[in-house]
C-alpha cells in the first residue's frame, strides 16, 4: 500500500516543479538590432541614473578643491580678462565690436564655448572613465556621455550670473532677443552631445582620441568667432563660418544678450548642423555600443 501510494504521488510531485517553472517569467537579454536608432523609451526609464551620474560628475570635478564650483565662474572670467588685455587693447579688437564693451562682447562668446569645449572633452573620456560600471551592469550606454554634457550644463547656468553682473556694470540693457536664448542653448547642447557621443565611442576603440580631442577643440575655438566678431573675417573665408555650427550659435548668444540683429540664415544653418551632429554621433555610438564591454 505505501509503495502504491508513492507511485501515485510521484508523478504529481515531479510535475509540480515544472508547472512552477513554467509560471515564472523568462527574460532574455540580447544585443539590440535597431542599428543607430536611439531608444528614447529606454533612456526615459533610466532618467534617474542620468540624474545621479550628472551629479556624480559635478561632485568629482570639484572634490577636494578650495574654491569648489567657483571654478566654473573663474575659468571663463579669467580667460576673458587675459584676452581683453591682449586682444582688446593691443590687437585693437575693442574698436570692432560696434560700440559694445569688449569684455562683455568677449564673455558672451566664451560662455557658450567654454560649455561646449568642457562637454566635448569630458564626454569624450566618459566611457573610458566608467569602464568598471560598463562591464558589470546593464544600462543604455548613451547615459554616460549625456551625463557629462549635463554636468557641463550646470556650470553654464552658474556662469550666467557673472555675465548678468558684467552687463549691469557696463550698463548694457537687456533686449527682447533674450527670449531666444533657450533656442541657442538647445543648439549648443545638441552639438556638444553629438560630438561627445562620437568621441566617446572613438576613444573606446582608439585611445589616441584622448589626446586628439582637446587639441582639436582648442583649434576649433580660433576658427570660431569667440574672440573676434565675424565681420573681421575676410569675405573669401566666410564660408568656413557657414559650415561651423558653433559660429552661428555664438553669434546668437551675442544677439540675445547685446540686442544685436539675429542672422536668421546663419542661425538656422547652425541649428540644422547641430542636429545633424547629434544624429551622426548618436548613430555611430549605437552602431558599436554592443562591443564596448569587450574592448573597453
Amino acid at each position: 500500500m505505501p509503495s502504491k501510494l508513492l507511485a501515485e504521488t510521484a508523478p504529481a510531485a515531479a510535475s509540480h516543479p515544472s508547472k512552477e517553472h513554467a509560471a515564472r517569467p523568462v527574460r532574455r537579454l540580447q544585443a539590440s538590432r535597431s542599428g543607430g536608432a536611439i531608444n528614447w523609451t529606454e533612456l526615459w526609464r533610466y532618467r534617474e541614473l542620468l540624474y545621479f551620474l550628472t551629479w556624480r560628475d559635478v561632485k568629482v570635478r570639484y572634490k577636494q578643491t578650495a574654491l569648489g564650483a567657483a571654478w566654473a565662474i573663474l575659468q571663463p572670467f579669467l580667460t576673458m580678462l587675459v584676452f581683453s588685455v591682449f586682444l582688446g587693447n593691443f590687437a585693437g579688437l575693442a574698436a570692432k565690436t560696434g560700440g559694445t564693451p569688449y569684455p562683455v562682447f568677449l564673455y558672451c562668446g566664451l560662455l557658450p564655448w567654454t560649455f561646449f569645449a568642457r562637454a566635448v572633452v569630458s564626454g569624450g573620456e566618459s566611457l573610458v572613465g566608467s569602464a568598471n560600471l560598463i562591464t558589470k551592469v546593464y544600462f543604455p550606454r548613451l547615459v554616460i556621455p549625456f551625463a557629462a554634457v549635463g554636468a557641463a550644463l550646470v556650470d553654464l547656468a552658474v556662469s550666467f550670473v557673472v555675465l548678468l553682473g558684467m552687463m549691469a556694470w557696463y550698463r548694457t540693457p537687456l533686449a527682447p532677443q533674450l527670449l531666444l536664448l533657450p533656442l541657442f542653448v538647445a543648439g549648443t547642447v545638441l552639438a556638444a552631445t553629438g560630438l561627445s557621443a562620437l568621441f566617446a565611442a572613438l576613444t573606446v576603440t582608439y585611445r589616441d582620441f584622448r589626446f586628439v580631442v582637446p587639441y582639436l577643440v582648442q583649434l576649433w575655438m580660433f576658427a570660431t568667432p569667440v574672440l573676434y566678431p565675424s565681420s573681421v573675417v575676410p569675405a573669401r573665408w566666410r564660408w568656413l563660418l557657414a559650415v561651423n555650427p558653433m559660429a552661428g550659435i555664438i553669434e546668437g548668444f551675442r544677439s540675445a544678450f547685446l540686442g544685436q540683429p539675429v542672422e536668421w540664415t546663419q542661425m538656422g544653418l547652425s541649428l540644422v548642423l547641430s542636429a545633424l551632429l547629434f544624429l551622426v554621433g548618436a548613430a555611430y555610438f549605437r552602431s558599436i555600443e554592443r562591443r564596448f564591454a569587450d574592448i573597453i
